[in-house]
Formats: structure tokens, C-alpha cells, sequence
């Protein structure tokens, strides 16, 4: 089943609200969409939504890669052999995950619409649902503790909390919500590489009674050696980000003594569903737990990330609220919530309709 078209486009989409992260404000994201057309009418979509400060490539950027020779010349291939297709993708886009992704997406939603089955299927399904955080910016205390009573209205019972410009203020906020909420809600932290060893180890035991479940990415990229004179038990609570960006990296950290016990794995940083699952099954052998997370995406990719989740069996946990951050969107469909659960819809490919 020959490909006939490949058309590629990008949308600045406003979010519902701005929010803060340890570097940087955002109140809108540009996403790129790519969409593959097969001769029998069939067409996959693809969604890339690359964060410039973590993988040096920016949304404008991919658009004018999704528009050069090479992509036009997967026009005539043949679906069947879309692995081969995000093979040479990825070798031809080395470092630029924004690309891979978006072609790598549009790929799996063909093929799996060719199959009729969802993509998760192609690649079995180990798990049929988790729980997702919702995220809470960097924000004043009376706001974080208005946005969690909200979030607890909505059905959801994991947070995701913001740190890492003052760890005095990250260490009241924390506590606050354990107080407030330690019998509904869940707490996760996300340092965005805003500490030291030394205010990371504040901030440890400032919240040791405040079960925190994991503290994600709390020390910049490149000081993760650092992370080694704390012991294995914090360790194992510790998930690496923006230092996973690839199976290399994935790796090279998952040599003992290990300084995660957890890897985020973002679609947008690996460069799709295949480069994903080869951090996945890197963490699996070496008996590091899976954190699935993403930027501010469209409903597609994110569908697409809890295809893969589900299909590797080390997944432990799911942050994949980017998509309910827009205030618009151009797909819908791919998944359900129930209480802050996500299930796939179990319609082909990732099970999305363009709107």
C-alpha cells in the first residue's frame, strides 16, 4: 500500500492559562502536524511539538524539514515498511527529534489504520490504564492550593508540582498540599534543573514526611553524577528528563551505581514511538521504572505516548497532560479520563479524528 501525499503545516494554539517552569513563562505553543495519505484513502497524522531549550530545535525548525527532498521522496514507498521509512528518518534527521517525530507518528496512525488495529495492539498491550498528573506551575502559595482543590474536583488524584527558583517556597508549597490533601491527592515534584546538591538535599528532607512519590529532573544536565552521593532509596524516587534525551543517554545512565531510578520518556525529545522504545527496553534491563511525560502537545501525540506506554512493561507512571493545557486543538478522540485515569479508544491507529 504505496504512499501518494505528505502535506506539513504548523499551528500557534493559546493555552488556557500561561505557567511557569524553573526557566521560562509559556502562554501559547506552535505545534506541526504532517499528514500521510495511502493510495486506498487512508491517512495518518503525525504531531511534533519540540521544546527549543532542551533539544535545540524549535517548531519552525521542523516545519521547514518536514518540507525538504527527502520527505517528498517517501511519497511512492509502501507503508508495510514503515519501520524502515523511521529508520532512515531518523539517520537522515539525526538530532532533530521534532522531525523524526512527527514522521515517525504519521507512520504508526497509517499503518496501524492499514491494520485496523490501534498501535498499541501491533506492539501488545501490558497495561490497560494509569493514573496521569496534571501539572502546577511555579506559583504563589494560595494559587497552588487553589489550582489543587480544582484539579481534585476534576477526578484527578496526581500532581505534578513545579519547583526549583526558591527552595524555601518549593518546600512550604509542598508541605502545605501534603497537609491539605495527603488523603486525596498524590504529590510529584519537577525541578526543571533548578538545584543544587546541596538545595536538593534541603528539599529532601524539608519534605520527608510529605511522601513525595518521585522528584523529576532536579539538577541541570550534566551534574548527574552528582545525584550519586545521595543514597539508593532516593535515588530509586529520582527520574531523569531533560538529561534522557535518547537510547544513548539512556544508556549511559543505566550503568550502576545508577543516578535515576526512573527515566521520563517524552516523544518529543526521543523522536518517536521506536526511539521510545529503545530507552524503554534499555530501563527494562536495567530495572529502571518508566515516567512517560510530554510538552504542551496536541491530543494526537499525546494519544500516541500512552500507545507506547501501555505496550512496555516497565511503564509505572503517566504525566501526559499536555494536551489539556490548549485552549484548542486540531484532532480529537485518542483517549478517555475516568477520575483522572487515561484509556485508549481502541479505534485504529492512535484513534483520532481530525476536526
Amino acid at each position: 500500500m504505496k504512499i501518494i501525499s505528505i502535506r506539513s503545516y504548523s499551528k500557534k494554539l493559546a493555552l488556557k492559562k500561561p505557567y511557569t517552569i524553573a526557566y521560562n513563562t509559556y502562554s501559547d505553543v506552535e505545534l506541526v502536524f504532517t499528514e500521510i495519505e495511502l493510495e486506498n484513502g487512508i491517512t495518518g497524522i503525525g504531531s511534533a511539538s519540540p521544546s527549543e531549550d532542551v533539544v535545540g530545535e524549535s517548531p519552525a525548525h521542523t516545519l521547514v524539514n518536514l518540507q525538504t527532498e527527502f520527505v517528498h521522496r517517501l511519497v511512492g514507498r509502501d507503508i508495510r515498511h514503515f519501520r524502515q521509512l523511521v529508520f532512515e528518518t531518523k539517520k537522515h534527521f539525526h538530532h532533530l527529534p521534532g522531525t523524526q517525530a512527527a514522521i515517525d507518528l504519521a507512520l504508526h496512525d497509517a499503518f496501524g489504520k492499514y491494520l485496523g488495529i490501534p498501535v498499541v495492539d501491533f506492539y501488545g498491550r501490558k497495561i490497560k490504564s494509569l493514573p496521569t498528573s496534571v501539572t502546577i506551575g511555579i506559583k504563589p502559595l494560595a494559587e497552588t492550593l487553589a489550582d489543587a482543590a480544582a484539579y481534585a474536583q476534576m477526578g484527578f488524584r496526581v500532581l505534578k508540582v513545579k519547583t526549583g527558583l526558591n527552595v524555601e517556597e518549593d518546600i512550604e508549597r509542598i508541605a502545605k498540599l501534603y497537609e491539605r490533601y495527603q488523603h486525596k491527592l498524590t504529590i510529584r515534584v519537577d525541578a526543571n534543573q533548578g538545584y543544587t546538591i546541596e538545595a536538593l538535599r534541603q528539599f529532601i528532607t524539608g519534605t520527608r514526611s510529605c511522601a513525595v512519590e518521585l522528584i523529576e529532573q532536579p539538577m541541570p544536565v550534566g551534574t548527574e553524577k552528582g545525584l550519586l552521593v545521595l543514597d539508593d532509596a532516593t535515588r530509586r524516587i529520582i527520574a531523569g528528563d531533560e538529561s534522557i534525551k535518547d537510547p544513548a543517554a539512556a544508556l549511559e545512565f543505566s550503568a550502576k551505581p545508577q543516578p535515576f531510578g526512573i527515566y521520563n520518556i517524552k516523544l518529543m525529545k526521543c523522536g518517536g514511538l521506536l526511539g521510545a522504545q529503545e530507552i524503554a527496553g534499555i530501563a527494562e534491563h536495567a530495572g529502571i521504572e518508566l515516567f512517560w511525560g510530554c510538552n504542551d502537545e496536541s491530543i494526537l501525540s499525546i494519544a500516541a505516548a500512552l500507545h507506547i506506554a501501555y505496550a512496555c512493561p516497565n511503564t509505572r507512571y503517566l504525566d501526559l497532560d499536555g494536551s489539556l493545557d490548549l485552549a484548542e486543538d486540531l484532532v480529537t478522540g485518542g483517549f478517555r479520563l475516568e477520575e483522572g485515569h487515561m484509556m485508549i479508544n481502541n479505534q485504529p491507529g492512535f484513534g483520532i479524528t481530525k476536526m
